[in-house]
């Protein structure tokens, strides 16, 4: 494995320290996915997506895809949040059309007491090892970003059976059984703080907690079962890898003011969707953490030139100074053209150095 004094270009963990930068890095969640046809051309190949990602080899070609196209700062892990579910023998199939579903849900006490806490090295050695394969063949080009879902995203999968629109079996048992449900949290976050910890070990040089329903959480239900698992977790991972900071972001879609909690968390930034300006959010989290956002996915359907005027809008909200990482609100959308992800790119390099001078 390469050292990180080898690393050609780390902006982007200085940025996540907010240490001082020539200009702001880019990276985009969902970036190795759909909208680009030789992912898709990778995903035929696999068969299925669930071996797309128990393949090391084929994870790893499709995680660096991405960065033969552009000149992105990271890249990130080409895995799935479901995938502990998966090791503690839930059953996940991915269903075309439908998205995941979970074939032994976890209804009750009794179901959540047979549940394990999956050996990294054993249920979950494929993740590990394609770590361990990206980060040889990144060869120090850019930093590789780990990550897993967050206890209570990871939950609702689990308890739903799947994708939901109104979470409404997760809810019940939060509201008539929460005990079960701390269990199952308790459980899931165990499993994550191992999981995160051996992507660490493997190669990982950031790690992203993906918190994609806390916001469908009242703000106490949310302190309560999302915030307090997601701080347990960052406060156990491993704080240093090969003489540097394995910096940590935390996201949760649709957090706006719930960010000024989130702040406290010990951890080096923040996601912010764009349902919140970076400007406000600054305002709730202060110098304390760095920021990642927030350009709204949907703004990559637009031309060229529109793109290049909202990123402009993002680096201004952000304003002067260092900390800041852009990104999308959320993963980009399948449809989206991949020279219009360009346009998004070369606009945050050409612009952003102003903010640094």
């Amino acid at each position: 494995m390469n050292s990180q004094s080898n690393l050609k270009n780390d902006v982007f963990l200085r940025a996540l320290q907010c240490q001082p930068v020539p200009y702001t890095p880019v990276w985009m969640m969902r970036q190795a996915g759909r909208y680009l046809p030789e992912y898709r051309a990778t995903r035929a190949k696999a068969g299925s997506f669930l071996n797309l990602c128990q393949t090391p080899e084929l994870a790893c070609e499709v995680t660096l895809q991405p960065l033969a196209r552009f000149p992105l700062d990271a890249a990130i892990l080409f895995s799935d949040i479901l995938t502990i579910p998966h090791a503690m023998g839930l059953g996940l199939q991915f269903e075309t059309g439908e998205g995941p579903v979970i074939q032994r849900p976890v209804r009750s006490a009794a179901d959540v007491s047979k549940l394990g806490v999956p050996d990294p090295y054993q249920e979950l050695r494929y993740v590990v090892d394609a770590v361990s394969l990206i980060r040889r063949e990144l060869a120090g080009r850019v930093p590789l970003i780990g990550f897993a879902g967050s206890p209570w995203t990871v939950a609702t999968y689990c308890v739903e059976g799947g994708s939901s629109r109104d979470f409404a079996k997760i809810k019940a048992m939060m509201y008539q059984e929460p005990s079960t449900l701390h269990a199952l949290l308790k459980v899931l976050t165990r499993a994550t703080i191992e999981y995160l910890n051996a992507q660490i070990a493997a190669g990982a040089q950031a790690v992203m907690l993906f918190d994609t329903w806390g916001s469908v959480l009242t703000p106490s239900a949310y302190r309560e079962f999302s915030l307090a698992y997601m701080a347990q977790i960052v406060a156990e991972l491993k704080r240093e890898a090969e003489g540097r900071v394995v910096p940590r972001v935390v996201f949760t879609k649709g957090a706006g003011p719930l960010l000024a909690e989130m702040a406290k968390l010990e951890c080096e930034a923040l996601g912010v969707d764009w349902m919140t300006d970076l400007s406000q959010a600054r305002q709730w989290v202060g110098e304390r953490k760095a920021l990642q956002g927030n350009l709204d996915p949907s703004v990559l359907y637009a031309s060229p030139d529109r793109i290049r005027e909202e990123v402009v809008k993002v680096l201004a909200s952000y304003g002067k100074g260092h900390g800041h990482v852009f990104n999308l609100g959320h993963g980009i959308h399948p449809a989206i053209p991949p020279d219009h992800a360009a346009a998004m790119i070369q606009a945050v390099h050409e612009f952003s150095p102003k903010y640094h001078a």
